[in-house]
């Protein structure tokens, strides 16, 4: 079977064109997809149109040189790797560059043995790098994405959606009677009752698309990117009728769903608190109605 080729993309960044040309034909028989650009500049604006995991730049370059376009992308793409390489071999070039945020230093003319050592050894640290962050982020009972991981997804998902014009809702959904619940069952029934509803979440939710999160206690969130109003709302209610069905004592669902579309009039931060307190707010009228019912605000 024909081995598949390695997902990680990799930008060379030279003002030498055979330089450029010779370490894409060189990463690229290790299995990498390469880009290329041919200073800083160009750089910036690939890395504004394409995911790219890791940056191979030269220091010295015209205009804008290494150290520059490295403080860009420790600014502006917090996920990705940057190498750096030099013809210079001094001390002080490596601590500078390591300082400035840089994974790694290699020095010019690049050995292959030591490339492709560097190349496994940045991509083997940020798998693991990626994986300890994965495991912070995750709810230890549910196996849901916990409120830190929703505070991140969240900015993210409306500044995505805000930049490619798609809509993006958010559901505050709260467990009713749970204490009674708990109280009259015990813990371990009611840990199994959250148990129960991320399993609901995964069971009517969009895979890779969708995101449920356990906020802390009854509470958790749903981010539903990419979809419409009645879409959004189709998805809550099978929710809601699926935890009816697991017929879990006196506990109920209170959901309310908001349209979280970006008002530029205000800062990002002073919007997303509204859009949350506004999906708050809707799960907390949907309780005052009565509790098992859903109260949208879109």
């Amino acid at each position: 079977m024909k081995e598949s080729k390695k997902a990680e993309v990799i930008l060379i960044v030279d003002d030498d064109e055979l330089v450029r040309m010779t370490l894409s034909v060189l990463i690229s028989s290790l299995g990498y997809h390469c880009l290329v650009a041919g200073d800083g500049a160009e750089a910036i604006e690939v890395l504004r149109a394409t995911d790219i995991d890791l940056v191979f730049s030269d220091i010295v370059m015209p205009n804008m040189d290494g150290i520059e376009l490295l403080h860009y992308i420790k600014e502006n793409h917090k996920d990705t790797d940057v190498i750096m390489a030099t013809g210079h071999s001094d001390r002080d070039s490596y601590a500078d560059v390591i300082k400035a945020g840089a994974l790694d230093f290699i020095k010019k003319p690049i050995d292959q043995a030591e490339l492709e050592a560097k190349l496994t050894r940045a991509f083997r640290e940020r798998y693991l790098f990626r994986r300890l962050e994965q495991l912070s982020m995750l709810d230890s009972l549910t196996a849901l994405w916990n409120r830190r991981a929703f505070d991140k997804r969240f900015s993210e998902e409306v500044e995505r959606a805000g930049r490619q014009r798609y809509q993006v809702f958010l559901a505050i959904v709260d467990i009713d009677n749970f204490k009674e619940y708990n109280d009259t069952y015990g813990h371990q029934a009611g840990d199994g009752v959250l148990i129960a509803l991320a399993e609901i979440f995964t069971e009517c939710t969009r895979n890779n698309v969708d995101m449920s999160f356990r906020l802390g206690g009854d509470e958790f969130a749903v981010l539903l990117p990419q979809t419409t109003a009645d879409q959004a709302t189709e998805i809550v209610q099978r929710i809601l009728l699926k935890y009816v069905e697991r017929n879990l004592g006196r506990t109920t669902l209170s959901i309310g769903v908001v349209s979280c579309k970006r008002n530029k009039d205000v800062s990002i931060e002073v919007d997303e608190r509204r859009m949350k307190e506004r999906a708050d707010q809707a799960m907390y009228d949907a309780k005052k109605s009565g509790k098992n019912c859903i109260v949208c605000r879109l």
